[in-house]
């Protein structure tokens, strides 16, 4: 399969949101497609076109993988999944290719001074989980967020230029579209062709994010598995915020960190685009095998 995410019609996410609303009512199990379609105004055959089309699986596998039971076989293997030897896009755990990342941490004072001297463009793009609202530098990536029907354009900008409110920002959309459609392009992911990312906060902030890119698509970590791995096992509540903090949403992939019983128990972006996040890359998954 291949996920040409950045041809997949804009409404598809607003479908997908209003699927997953009534997922949260009547969970996998008691899934009646016929009477799931009328739910969301469609024919049978339109609801299967569309969760084909947008992550490559059934209604049933897809309400199956925004279950909570989905969340928690992400954990198997819990203990392994962060001290596997990681190399750069490729899951030692689960062979499965994954972005291809690689990254740079500013100097802790180009955050405290709130990014002065720092020229940053930012733009927007079509994504399968609504508008990609992205910031970029020279070095790559800093940061990205989601715009739909409840956030606007606007305030999801605000959300990421607030963070470094001395930075210089400009827009240019037509730079930041091909690097959406890479980032959500699996036929794209390819180690000669990095995804770059800048991450900017604090020492603590930034050796959360650096593990999270050690998380591979399909797995899952909790937050005290996390705080272990930098060697602050007491320090799980701090981790939840740097989680909550990360600028890079699904690069930086804070949506595969979930709590101890594998709850979603909270996201930056919305906890229903979490289960969407998580519902698509069960469609790579399996794509993969």
């Amino acid at each position: 399969m291949n996920h040409m995410s950045h041809l997949v019609p804009a409404s598809d996410y607003d479908t997908i949101q209003a699927a997953i609303r009534y997922l949260s009512e009547t969970g996998p199990d008691a899934t009646d497609l016929g009477r799931f379609a009328r739910s969301l105004g469609l024919s049978e055959r339109q609801l299967t076109d569309l969760f084909r089309r947008w992550c490559g699986l059934s209604p049933k596998s897809f309400a199956q993988a925004v279950a909570l039971d989905h969340a928690k076989s992400l954990l198997r293997d819990q203990a392994s999944v962060l001290e596997a030897t990681y190399e750069v896009g490729l899951s030692s755990t689960s062979r499965l290719h994954d972005l291809f990342v690689t990254y740079e941490a500013m100097p802790p004072g180009v955050f405290r001074a709130g990014g002065a001297g720092i020229d940053m463009v930012w733009g927007v793009a079509p994504s399968p989980f609504g508008t990609a609202v992205v910031t970029a530098t020279d070095y790559g990536i800093s940061g990205m967020g989601f715009a739909d029907a409840e956030i606007s354009v606007e305030a999801a900008l605000a959300d990421l230029t607030n963070r470094w409110p001395r930075a210089r920002f400009s827009r240019d959309d037509q730079r930041i579209a091909p690097l959406v459609g890479q980032i959500f392009d699996p036929g794209h992911w390819a180690a000669d062709r990095p995804v770059r990312v800048v991450l900017i906060g604090t020492d603590f902030e930034v050796k959360v994010w650096e593990t999270l890119l050690k998380i591979p698509v399909g797995r899952a970590a909790t937050y005290a598995q996390v705080a272990s791995h930098i060697g602050r096992p007491t320090a799980s509540r701090a981790v939840g915020a740097a989680v909550g903090k990360n600028p890079i949403s699904f690069v930086v992939p804070c949506h595969r960190v979930v709590g101890t019983s594998g709850a979603l128990t909270g996201y930056h972006w919305g906890v229903p685009r979490k289960r969407a996040i998580l519902g698509w890359e069960a469609g790579i998954v399996s794509a993969a095998h």
